[in-house]
């Protein structure tokens, strides 16, 4: 999830010492959400987002992945303008009532070996996060389906769901992964990968 490019003493700030360092984070989002607001937003609005380069997965699934990589500095900017935009168009769209301070939800997709450091001794870690940063966090107990990978819930306004979102890189900056990690797919489902091995999609149902 995280690349250290030579970097040295990640256990600084994490809004200055961690900029140059190369980030990759994975967020699962709904299809709808993306093409009707965050599409036209990072389409229209490059600089916004820096140097991030954000791709979303391919399928008709509900859910996509999309993933943001780039400099710690260039992700971060990218979440804050996605968690801006998720709360404009959730504030517009609340029974006619003028935009406002929205609560808005981000499920980032972290390898499950990184979720322990982030949760703590005694869940002190994640405990720390919440309190600092006034976010809500959770981290999931189960796998995602098919992979080893967890989603961790971050809901808040803006401001504090990208405060919270720095201090989670941060812990899993100095955490790498362990072993090999299989990514989550959206859609993918053990008896979908087996009726159909080449070419069907996970979210089409078998057919016949």
């Amino acid at each position: 999830m995280a690349s250290p490019d030579g970097a040295s003493g990640v256990g600084g700030s994490p809004e200055e010492t961690e900029l140059s360092i190369t980030l990759t984070l994975r967020m699962l989002m709904h299809g709808k959400v993306i093409a009707a607001g965050l599409g036209a937003a990072w389409g229209g609005d490059q600089q916004c987002l820096g140097s991030a380069r954000i791709t979303i997965s391919e399928g008709s699934c509900p859910e996509r992945i999309t993933t943001i990589t780039g400099s710690t500095d260039a992700v971060f900017r990218a979440v804050s303008m996605i968690a801006f935009k998720l709360e404009e168009d959730l504030g517009s769209g609340s029974d006619g009532a003028a935009p406002g301070r929205a609560p808005v939800t981000l499920r980032l997709v972290i390898p499950a070996s990184q979720c322990g450091s982030l949760i703590g001794k005694a869940g002190t870690k994640i405990r720390e996060i919440r309190e600092s940063t006034g976010a809500q966090v959770q981290v999931a107990g189960d796998l995602l389906p098919n992979s080893t990978e967890r989603a961790v819930t971050v809901s808040g306004v803006p401001d504090t769901i990208i405060q919270c979102v720095r201090q989670i890189c941060a812990v899993i900056l100095e955490s790498p992964p362990k072993g090999a990690t299989i990514p989550y797919h959206p859609g993918l489902s053990l008896g979908t990968i087996l009726l159909s091995a080449n070419q069907v999609r996970g979210c089409s149902p078998p057919r016949g």
